[in-house]
């Protein structure tokens, strides 16, 4: 219903395989923050499909590989899945991933 009547834009995303897990809405700077599968989008709020700025964050080859030693399927759990996005102070975003089952944390500047 909303495609139909034109209350929407949707994200048209990229070419890798897009997995939701996480959202930050950043007001101040009018941005929403996404987090998928291996990659960090910072959107703009009025019109998501322009200036997407992306991060590409994936978890380390080695713990990949551990982690299908593991028994682990390699494209749904293999990867680095961003679950934490959290406002750390005005300039800085904190950002926590799966890692293929190792997390990892750092902080992204916002500026």
């Amino acid at each position: 219903d909303l495609l139909l009547s034109n209350s929407c834009i949707p994200f048209l995303g990229s070419t890798e395989g897009l997995d939701f897990r996480t959202l930050l809405l950043d007001e101040e700077r009018s941005r929403l923050l996404v987090g998928t599968k291996d990659h960090i989008f910072l959107l703009n709020l009025v019109d998501v499909n322009k200036n997407v700025k992306k991060i590409y964050w994936p978890a380390a080859k080695e713990k990949v590989e551990l982690c299908k030693l593991a028994g682990k399927d390699a494209q749904t759990e293999c990867a680095n899945f961003i679950r934490v996005l959290q406002p750390y102070n005005r300039t800085h975003v904190y950002v926590c991933g799966t890692g293929a089952f190792h997390p990892l944390c750092g902080y992204i500047e916002l500026g």
